[in-house]
């Protein structure tokens, strides 16, 4: 009933004032304009839920290089020293074999100047030695032969004068058993003339003292016979016995003649060791004296000093320089979580970002994104860092209308890169974020090392 009322009130106004203003209220052009825009961006949203969405592994890293021998080393000297010139400055760019700095001597063994030249000496009559003692060698090799063939000739000589021996006792036996014989028969001869002269003088007294003096003549020569032989007996002994000697004399000699070798030949033989052990340390004290010069081990830049100051002593072994190769085949080093690895192979294409570098960066719309740089990944580390992260190393994308990495990218600069995955919405994307549900792996890598 109020509200009749009320609009009968209005009414009546209206009419006995003639007022409009309510026919002409409307509303606001700006409210219909947002009212637009939020109808548009609503359904740009909407669209946007639909679009592709590249999935990605990001990581972050530095910039490396592919191989060691390109990577910054530190230069070391090979023997311990004093400094005595630096021939380069930090920066400087020097060549394989550039000396880059001098140092003297510390050992008290190599101060001598002449050191060199007194090995040599040593050398020379270390040499001799071993020339005289393989002439003493040489020499009782002689000897022996010698002694062997002389025992030859004494052992022939000997063996004859054995035969002789046998021939003469066998020439003396004969000579008594014929005196004997000579001595029987002068014996019966004198007892037959005896018993003729005392019978009946058939024989005269005189033939039977004539027979009685032969007997004892036969006698005496019997008897020396017997002397002889003896004596041809003893001989032959004697032979005998030279011949046993002689075999001992000259084994003697021999043995000692081997002995004088062997020991010549161990003289010979501590000799060439010692030759040997000079020989071994004049050539190391050639290459010592060359290690007074620390040379560069390859092209590059030298990058920090480690030691300076002039007269610095430096052990074996230290690090006095670091140097960066001059041309390094550029890589990067990216790591990335343990539960991505899985994700990723050989040959999966990475998008980077140089830091220092201007970027605009959509990670799932690499195409979209801008001051990005194309990689492959090269090389998937086996074990971790020790952080539950493992190393990837990524090489240069080489495509056609890929950007080339800057030129002015230097060793350690921070790079920040996203392996690139598959395909999928990106309301998809969304939902897997909001779940932390892992990237979707469809189909193998690009073989885009092929591409090399």
């Amino acid at each position: 009933m109020l509200n009749i009322s009320n609009q009968s009130v209005a009414k009546q106004i209206n009419e006995d004032f003639d007022l409009y203003s309510l026919k002409t209220l409307h509303t606001p052009r700006s409210a219909v304009v947002l009212t637009r825009w939020i109808l548009a961006i609503l359904i740009i949203l909407l669209a946007t839920l639909f679009l592709p969405w590249q999935q990605n592994v990001n990581g972050k890293g530095d910039v490396s290089a592919l191989t060691p021998k390109d990577r910054p080393q530190n230069i070391q000297n090979i023997i311990a020293g004093k400094i005595e010139k630096w021939l380069v400055r930090e920066g400087d760019l020097v060549k394989k074999g550039d000396t880059l700095m001098v140092i003297s001597e510390m050992k008290d063994e190599y101060f001598d100047p002449r050191f060199p030249e007194r090995l040599q000496e040593q050398l020379l009559a270390k040499q001799d030695a071993i020339k005289s003692y393989q002439l003493k060698i040489q020499s009782l090799d002689n000897q022996i032969v010698a002694l062997q063939e002389n025992n030859k000739f004494s052992l022939q000589k000997a063996r004859n004068k054995v035969k002789q021996g046998y021939a003469k006792v066998t020439a003396d036996s004969t000579d008594v058993l014929a005196e004997q014989v000579q001595v029987n028969i002068a014996k019966i001869r004198n007892d037959r003339g005896e018993d003729q002269y005392n019978n009946g003088g058939l024989v005269s007294l005189s033939e039977v003292e004539s027979r009685k003096l032969k007997l004892q003549e036969v006698r005496a020569k019997l008897v020396s016979n017997q002397n002889k032989l003896a004596i041809s007996r003893q001989e032959l002994i004697n032979a005998r016995i030279e011949l046993s000697s002689i075999d001992a004399e000259y084994a003697e000699k021999i043995a000692k003649a081997q002995s004088d070798r062997s020991s010549a030949f161990s003289s010979l033989a501590a000799g060439e060791y010692e030759l040997s052990q000079l020989q071994n340390k004049i050539t190391n004290v050639d290459i010592r004296r060359g290690q007074y010069f620390v040379k560069a081990p390859q092209e590059g830049y030298i990058v920090r000093a480690l030691k300076m100051g002039l007269g610095e002593t430096i052990k074996e072994g230290e690090s006095i320089a670091t140097l960066q190769p001059s041309a390094p085949e550029m890589a990067v080093e990216m790591y990335v979580r343990a539960m991505d690895v899985p994700l990723i192979e050989p040959g999966r294409e990475v998008r980077m970002q140089f830091e220092g570098w201007p970027s605009l960066v959509f990670s799932g719309w690499p195409s979209t994104s801008v001051g990005t740089f194309g990689g492959i990944v090269k090389v998937i580390d086996r074990v971790d860092n020790g952080k539950g992260e493992y190393r990837l190393l990524i090489t240069p994308k080489i495509k056609k209308g890929e950007q080339v990495w800057p030129k002015q990218l230097r060793m350690g600069s921070g790079v920040v890169g996203w392996v690139m995955l598959e395909d999928v919405p990106v309301w998809y994307e969304i939902w897997r974020q909001l779940n932390a549900f892992p990237p979707t792996l469809k189909k193998e890598p690009k073989a885009a090392l092929k591409e090399k």
